[in-house]
């Protein structure tokens, strides 16, 4: 009995083998799962793969996730009116690793398309000076102009003309750049109280203590602006006296279309107020923090919100003149603030690439101030030291943006 018993083991145990690995093969059975929410957001922990307490994750959530890397694009047809997916549509907002999506990037306002521009600074420029008025346009030196053909402008006259000059020259880089449709339109003009136009507001001249002569710029004037905070990662890591850590792809999962559609702007923004070395938005708030913590929770001077949810980069003046002198001084807040971006719109990366590759910044913006802007001669152009530092910022961009590729 007892050998019979022990031929009989080898059988037995294969038989409770199968058992154990049919009870592991159901467990490891993906359960029906329902679908998706809309864009992929607001669904639950357990509904994502991820474990519902601060444990690690089973393993069956590490089968239930996507492939990494892995990277699902979506049909505009897909996109409805108000901007958002069907449930049954899967998104990726980044596209190789480092670029925003091309239905994302279909999702951003407009801003301030270039026919429409054009003809506005047409008309600003043909048109006569029916009014100025206090109030509005920042210094107490600025007025708001009421035009002969309705429209309205800030008339912005500089404490030096060096403002004025890091105004038209970041207006026309971002023209360079790609991202112009983000600025209000601007044109310089010439103030001559006896000149046509003008002649109708020759007695406000007197009091504005403007020179004459000076070169001003008109800024198109917009209605309904709002104020804008600045967002996750920038606010809330500065204010929390943390260091800024870079916007990766993988940290915009659980982000609302709204709050994405923003970011693709506000990394623009950023690149370009580096380039610029505008220290007279994001980096003064930064720099506020030594004796303000709570600046980060308030709005970012200089940038507003258009009606359809557009940025507005308002107000250069600093860039690329002014601030170029104070490089010193702004550069520990701007460059962090770049380094704190690793996705990036691909049209703006193409054309710093191409800037980087034939290192014509600055023959590229000249070429396109002198053929947009007719009293460009009234104030020059960037010195033989600007126009290497400007080139310079670009080729950092490009080695930036190559870092975030690599990573």
């Amino acid at each position: 009995l007892g050998l019979l018993l022990l031929g009989a083991l080898p059988a037995l145990w294969t038989v409770l083998l199968r058992r154990e690995t049919a009870a592991v093969q159901l467990e490891l059975e993906p359960e029906p799962r329902p679908p998706r929410a809309r864009w992929g957001w607001n669904r639950s922990p357990a509904e994502r793969g991820e474990p519902s307490g601060g444990g690690q994750k089973t393993f069956r959530a590490l089968l239930a996730m996507p492939a990494a890397g892995r990277e699902e694009r979506v049909s505009p047809e897909q996109f409805g009116a108000a901007g958002s997916l069907s449930s049954a549509a899967g998104f990726s907002p980044v596209e190789r690793g480092i670029f925003w999506s091309r239905d994302l990037e279909a999702q951003v306002p407009p801003g301030f398309a270039a026919e429409e521009a054009a003809a506005w600074l047409a008309a600003a420029r043909a048109a006569r000076v029916a009014a100025l008025e206090r109030g509005g346009c920042g210094r107490s030196s600025n007025r708001l102009a009421r035009l002969s053909d309705g429209s309205r402008a800030c008339v912005r006259y500089g404490i030096s003309p060096e403002q004025i000059q890091g105004e038209a020259l970041s207006y026309h880089l971002a023209g360079v750049l790609g991202m112009q449709e983000r600025l209000p339109p601007m044109a310089l003009a010439l103030v001559e109280a006896r000149g046509r136009q003008w002649e109708p507001v020759r007695e406000e001249l007197r009091g504005s203590l403007w020179a004459e002569g000076a070169v001003v710029s008109l800024t198109r004037w917009v209605d309904n602006l709002t104020t804008v905070v600045a967002p996750a990662p920038w606010g809330a890591e500065a204010s929390g006296g943390r260091r800024l850590q870079p916007l990766s792809a993988g940290e915009l999962g659980g982000l609302a279309p709204e709050q994405l559609v923003e970011l693709v702007q506000w990394s623009d923004l950023i690149l370009f107020d580096y380039l610029t070395a505008n220290f007279d938005r994001l980096v003064s708030n930064l720099f506020s923090l030594q004796w303000d913590p709570r600046v980060m929770r308030r709005a970012t001077s200089n940038l507003l919100r258009g009606p359809d949810g557009g940025l507005v980069f308002m107000d250069n003046e600093a860039g690329l003149v002014h601030g170029y002198r104070l490089l010193a001084m702004w550069d520990p807040y701007n460059e962090p603030l770049l380094r704190s971006v690793c996705v990036f719109r691909e049209g703006t990366a193409r054309r710093v690439a191409e800037l980087h590759r034939r290192r014509s910044a600055a023959a590229e913006l000249r070429r396109r101030y002198r053929a947009r802007e007719p009293l460009w001669a009234r104030l020059g152009f960037l010195s033989e030291r600007q126009a290497e530092l400007l080139q310079a910022r670009v080729d950092f961009v490009h080695r930036h943006i190559a870092h975030c590729r690599a990573q």
